[in-house]
């Protein structure tokens, strides 16, 4: 069991308790201001961070460690994410009943295309609050205004994403508020991947879940291989795949792939 589990989900899936979605981001003035600044200040931090990240993954050690130490917790209080499989979001969508799809600051930054990938997820409509956030974003299909879906429109945006090999996660605005989904992979411009994998500064959690092969199913067709979106699946000299438990994130992308329906998801508790 994750530590957020443990501190926000009362020992069960943190990201699965109604408690953990707010009822109105509009009238809780602290969280309306860290995600108005989170959204308009997110290419300016980006471009001030990248580059000190970059020294510190490069320092010593003690250097990273000491780092790590002060900055952990701030970013646990007010954003973390955590890959989760699309059965589960399907059940987030039951307990945060307003989705909204916004458009995607990393790509934004990235410069990478935007096709709503990201969704806001609220129990009762934010569209003032989300106006104003990304009230300085270019014009467009995906971005002049923000389009409400339902529960079937979500899950079909999350099927085309996997789909594209894109893993979905959860998000927080200040801890343990979730606010939104995001289905991103490092090509796309995953700024919390990138920090978290290559730069050494976790903004991304592991997810509750592993990837298990069936080896008497397995084709060593690699299709999995090509898609995690983590490295963590290889093909071994009998062309079977393995995975790696320690890069392992649970995301379940994997399994879109697989032509043999040879990956399946196991608790990370369980095995581990």
């Amino acid at each position: 069991m994750c530590e957020f589990c443990v501190q926000h989900g009362d020992g069960k899936k943190w990201y699965l308790q109604a408690e953990n979605y707010a009822a109105d981001l509009t009238s809780d003035v602290a969280r309306r201001e860290f995600v108005v600044d989170f959204v308009t200040g997110f290419d300016r931090r980006m471009r001030r961070n990248i580059p000190l990240l970059k020294v510190v993954c490069a320092a010593p050690g003690p250097v990273r460690s000491a780092f790590t130490a002060i900055t952990r917790p701030r970013q646990m209080a007010d954003h973390f994410g955590q890959p989760v499989p699309i059965e589960e979001c399907e059940r987030i969508f039951d307990i945060a009943t307003s989705i909204t799809q916004l458009p995607c600051v990393c790509r934004h930054f990235a410069g990478t295309p935007e096709r709503g990938y990201c969704l806001g997820v609220t129990v009762t409509p934010q569209d003032d609050l989300f106006a104003e956030a990304f009230r300085d974003y270019a014009g467009g299909p995906d971005t002049s205004a923000f389009q409400r879906l339902t529960r079937e429109q979500g899950m079909a945006v999350l099927a085309r994403a996997e789909d594209e090999g894109l893993m979905h996660s959860v998000w927080t605005f200040k801890s343990p508020f979730i606010a939104a989904i995001c289905n991103c992979n490092l090509a796309s411009g995953c700024m919390a991947m990138k920090s978290t994998l290559t730069l050494g500064y976790q903004t991304m959690w592991k997810g509750e879940y592993l990837a298990r092969v069936d080896e008497g199913a397995c084709v060593g067709c690699g299709a999995c291989v090509e898609r995690c979106p983590f490295d963590a699946l290889t093909l071994d000299p009998r062309r079977v795949a393995v995975v790696d438990a320690a890069a392992c994130y649970g995301c379940g992308i994997c399994r879109s792939a697989c032509p043999a329906d040879a990956l399946e998801l196991e608790d990370r508790v369980a095995i581990t």
